[in-house]
């Protein structure tokens, strides 16, 4: 699926034949983006740095990964089944940062005039909608790599779904051994892993005085929670024991929780995902309300290249 270079930098080839679907998950580049850049605003004073990380961010994704289908998938809300089993399932996040939310907007401009698919639909968290989109093309023989930090990916990473993960400044695409090497299971045994930890940024609670090499270790002997709690008598330590008894109707709910749902979204259709042709005027009235010179150049030099060559 991919080569690496010699300093183990991601070096991906230019498509040849086989499809490659981009999945980037909308909100946490959105996010990284504004953190990155602490203060950038345009002409008119509004906060424009989270809008021109992204744009930079995305290129790079774009150049290197060489996908001939992209979408941007953003989160329309919490799932009323995880709310449900669990009333306080992501409830510890802070509200968006001041001057992001306005920027989403922008980026969604950023995105149409690109002619990139950017969905999101109320009530469905982008995490199901990426893995109903990264299932179902990979069903049909694309090779699919998705674009996010969050660990709940790693359950979907198989010979035909990578990772690319951010804050990896190695730039790999994730594969099974990348997923290990960072949990110390495989990505099938990756919703267990979270169930027995619990996940912090999601406000699920695992079990107590379990951590991640813990819960690997037991994952490696048992295989899975449903082995684990069959064969509980197994375990040797009696403190481990008698914590996973405590816990063990939360484990089993995260399991729950965490899998990634398979029902939800809209109709993913391949087609959908096909970049359309740029609008490259809007973009450069984009870039020029935005203020980035820079951006505004490159397309004005591109419009020049191309009218040239009709003279």
């Amino acid at each position: 699926m991919t080569s690496a270079s010699a300093d183990g930098a991601l070096a991906v080839p230019p498509n040849r034949g086989t499809p490659r679907l981009l999945l980037v998950d909308g909100h946490a580049y959105a996010y990284r983006a504004f953190h990155a850049i602490r203060s950038l605003n345009g002409p008119d004073g509004a906060p424009t740095n989270a809008v021109y990380g992204f744009v930079k961010m995305f290129a790079k994704l774009r150049e290197t990964l060489h996908p001939s289908h992209v979408a941007v998938i953003w989160d329309g809300g919490l799932a009323p089944e995880r709310i449900a089993a669990l009333p306080d399932y992501k409830a510890q996040r802070p509200p968006m940062p001041e001057g992001l939310d306005q920027q989403l907007n922008d980026i969604g401009e950023y995105l149409k005039a690109t002619g990139i698919a950017s969905w999101c639909q109320k009530g469905v968290e982008a995490d199901d909608w990426i893995a109903v989109a990264a299932r179902r093309a990979a069903a049909v023989g694309v090779r699919v790599v998705i674009a996010s930090s969050d660990k709940d990916f790693m359950q979907l990473v198989s010979p035909a779904v990578g990772l690319v993960n951010p804050n990896d400044k190695a730039e790999r695409i994730w594969t099974d051994a990348e997923v290990f090497a960072k949990s110390g299971v495989r990505p099938g045994q990756i919703v267990d892993w979270l169930s027995l930890v619990g996940d912090s940024v999601d406000n699920i609670p695992g079990v107590p005085g379990v951590g991640p090499k813990t819960a690997a270790d037991l994952l490696r002997q048992f295989g899975s929670v449903a082995e684990l709690y069959g064969r509980l008598t197994e375990v040797k330590s009696e403190r481990l024991r008698a914590a996973l008894t405590t816990a063990e109707a939360d484990v089993r709910r995260n399991l729950d929780l965490i899998r990634l749902r398979d029902d939800v979204g809209g109709e993913f259709r391949l087609a959908d995902t096909v970049p359309l042709a740029a609008d490259n005027q809007r973009l450069l009235e984009l870039f020029q309300r935005w203020g980035f010179r820079s951006l505004a150049r490159e397309i004005e030099a591109r419009g020049s290249a191309i009218q040239g060559t009709f003279l």
